[in-house]
C-alpha cells in the first residue's frame, strides 16, 4: 500500500504564510499526479490544488489562486504547498493525495492515495 506523509502543519496567524510539504513512503513521486486537499470541521473536503507528473500543469481552486503554490522537486521527492494571507477558512487538516491517471482536475475521487493528514490552525 503506497503511502505519503504530510509535513509542516502547525499555528499561524491570520494573514500569515506556512509551507505544506508531501513525501511518500517507500516509493517515488515522479509518476504521481499530486493534489492537496483541506478539510474543515463539518465540511466537504475541498480540492485546493494539483499537479501533474513534470510540474507543467497545475490548477487551483478560486479560493487559494493566486495565495497558494504547488510545486514539485522530484530529485528530492517532494511536493510543497506553499500558502500565503491565511484567513480564518484555513483552519482544517490538509492532505496530500497521488494518482498515476492525471485527470487535471482535483476531485477527490481522481485520487487514489492519500496522506494522514496534517492540522493547519489560522488564529490570533
Amino acid at each position: 500500500q503506497l503511502q505519503l506523509v504530510e509535513f509542516g502543519g502547525g499555528l499561524v496567524q491570520p494573514g500569515g504564510a506556512l509551507r505544506l510539504s508531501c513525501a511518500p513512503s517507500g516509493f517515488t513521486l515522479r509518476n504521481y499526479a499530486i493534489a492537496w486537499f483541506r478539510q474543515a470541521p463539518g465540511k466537504e473536503r475541498e480540492g485546493l490544488s494539483c499537479i501533474s507528473t513534470n510540474g507543467g500543469t497545475t490548477n487551483y481552486a478560486a479560493s487559494v489562486k493566486v495565495r497558494f503554490t504547488i510545486s514539485r522537486d522530484n530529485a528530492k521527492n517532494t511536493v510543497n504547498l506553499e500558502m500565503s494571507r491565511l484567513t480564518l477558512e484555513g483552519t482544517a487538516v490538509y492532505y496530500c493525495a497521488a494518482t498515476q491517471f492525471f485527470l487535471y482536475d482535483r476531485r477527490r475521487s481522481s485520487y487514489n492515495y492519500w496522506g494522514q493528514g496534517t492540522q493547519v490552525t489560522v488564529s490570533s
